[in-house]
């Protein structure tokens, strides 16, 4: 198996929430060098210098600095997004049931494609929050229990015989994972101690339940990313969208961070893509464009070298595409329908939902045939509106020029979903030679 997959493999294994991707992400990052800033903190930045920020613990912004002269060069950035849906654990979560059966109270996050959850193996990871002596800041630990621990079981079809014909599924009712059956008094014992999620994870952590003041956890299914197709050309896992291209591009920033160049190389890994980016350390905020005037300001530019970068910028926002799919061929457009296998995919959209215009496209292709690889296109069928990403969104801070694209996958937002191998390493490539 080619190293970067055995790579991708393992990553989206450990990635199992936003925060343990960016927790990834920062592991590989002081391997190779690179050193944290805080926002909090003055800044000293030398040309070819290798720093990133964190936002939230679940937000991360990496840069390798150009050594060219502030104001005359430019950033070259690629964004992609921590975050997936899935299922996030209510406050006071447990919910008794006849028998001493104990399920959780959870909430959906972002637009998952619910029947795919059920009837799997899950398990809990995300962060929690305890004291640090300081009221203002506590102090953060992410986690993940990594081992099963719930389901979501489905209702039998003898109960609905209908349930192939269409299911609509409430989250409250439906799609409440169950993590076993306890006698009275654990139940008391444990609600003593602050409730069964908090027992799991402080037992988790060797600290104490009470010392959790909250927490952010989410359900993901533990099974392991692989590869199948009698040539072994597709992988298979949760959180491909948009953990690959985030991981694209990480190993694209680490592969050509050694090499010398004039313009400063950005990988701006965002959180909560998923529910419209409007949180601080969503690419709705400025989070981004507060770090490259700082960025800029460090690299001794004066007050317009931000800007007269910014107007040299380029930005491709990584974010997964539709693949054709053989079953569904009404649903896609009849001349740019990409397919898994085809190479990286430009995303456009006559009403601005993406970025691209004919610019950014012919950049991308460009780089991509420097790069020696495939490239694709995808614009919805005229009749059926699409979502969006990050770069629309991020050029309501920064006016960039940029470009929208990502690879093709099967079933996106499902809880399992399907990729292609050669299309991972065509987009590495493409990313290194926009790096490099």
């Amino acid at each position: 198996m080619n190293d970067k997959i055995s790579r991708l493999l393992a990553w989206l294994d450990r990635s199992t929430c936003n925060f343990r991707a960016v927790s990834t992400i920062k592991e590989e990052l002081d391997a190779a060098g690179f050193t944290e800033l805080r926002q909090e903190d003055a800044w000293k930045v030398t040309p070819g210098a290798r720093h990133y920020v964190i936002k939230n613990g679940s937000a991360i912004f990496a840069f390798v600095a150009g050594n060219g002269k502030a104001g005359e060069n430019a950033f070259r950035i690629i964004s992609a997004h921590s975050d997936s849906p899935c299922f996030k654990i209510k406050p006071n979560a447990e919910i008794i049931g006849d028998g001493g059966v104990v399920s959780l109270n959870v909430e959906k996050y972002g637009g998952g494609i619910m029947y795919t959850w059920f009837d799997r193996p899950l398990s809990m990871s995300g962060r929690v929050m305890v004291d640090s002596g300081d009221i203002l800041n506590p102090r953060s630990i992410v986690f993940d229990l990594d081992r099963p621990v719930a389901t979501i079981p489905h209702l039998a079809i003898h109960f609905n015989r209908a349930v192939n014909e269409g299911n609509p599924l409430s989250v409250q009712k439906d799609m409440k994972p169950v993590i076993g059956y306890f006698s009275p008094e654990e139940i008391e014992s444990v609600k003593s101690r602050g409730g069964f999620v908090k027992v799991m994870v402080a037992e988790h952590l060797c600290i104490r339940p009470e010392d959790i003041i909250d927490y952010e956890i989410c359900l993901y299914p533990y099974e392991k990313a692989g590869l199948f197709g009698v040539h072994g050309e597709y992988l298979q896992s949760g959180r491909i969208d948009d953990l690959s291209m985030a991981f694209a591009g990480l190993e694209a920033l680490l592969d050509s961070c050694a090499s010398e160049c004039s313009d400063t190389r950005v990988l701006a890994v965002f959180d909560n893509e998923e529910t419209g980016s409007g949180t601080k350390q969503g690419a709705h905020s400025p989070v981004l464009r507060d770090l490259l005037i700082r960025l800029s300001d460090a690299l001794g530019g004066d007050s317009e070298a931000f800007y007269r970068s910014v107007a040299r910028s380029f930005m491709i926002s990584a974010d997964d595409a539709h693949a054709w799919h053989p079953n569904y061929n009404e649903k896609y457009d009849p001349t740019n329908h990409p397919v898994i296998g085809g190479g990286p995919v430009v995303k456009i959209n006559s009403n601005c939902k993406y970025m691209t215009d004919a610019e950014g496209a012919a950049v991308f292709r460009s780089l991509c045939a420097k790069a020696g690889v495939k490239c694709q296109t995808f614009v919805n069928h005229s009749d059926v509106t699409g979502g969006s990403t990050l770069g629309n969104i991020l050029t309501g801070q920064l006016d960039l020029r940029g470009v929208d694209m990502g690879n093709a996958i099967w079933a996106m937002h499902s809880a399992r979903e399907t990729a292609g191998v050669d299309d991972h390493l065509s987009t590495v490539k493409a990313f290194t030679t926009f790096f490099s």
